[in-house]
């Protein structure tokens, strides 16, 4: 039986959030910012954006910007 890789998202916490746009900078792949620069997460992290979402989540100034994983069943 061969093990599946997580799917990871990210999700934002709006109280957080103070719109800076910095996840948008460093993962404009998956991350667009609003007019007001609050960011809008575009789908799935593919594992090759993986570490780049890693990176994003971990310079959020405010740690508004989270990774989960989700286990297929």
């Amino acid at each position: 039986m061969s093990q599946r890789q997580p799917r990871v998202a990210l999700r934002v916490d709006w109280p957080q959030c103070t719109a800076r746009g910095l996840c948008a900078e460093l993962l404009p792949e998956r991350i667009h910012v609003d007019p007001w620069g609050y960011p809008h997460v575009l789908g799935e992290v593919p594992p090759e954006l993986l570490q780049r979402a890693r990176e994003a989540a971990q310079a959020c100034p405010r740690r508004a910007l989270h990774l989960v994983e989700h286990r297929a069943s």
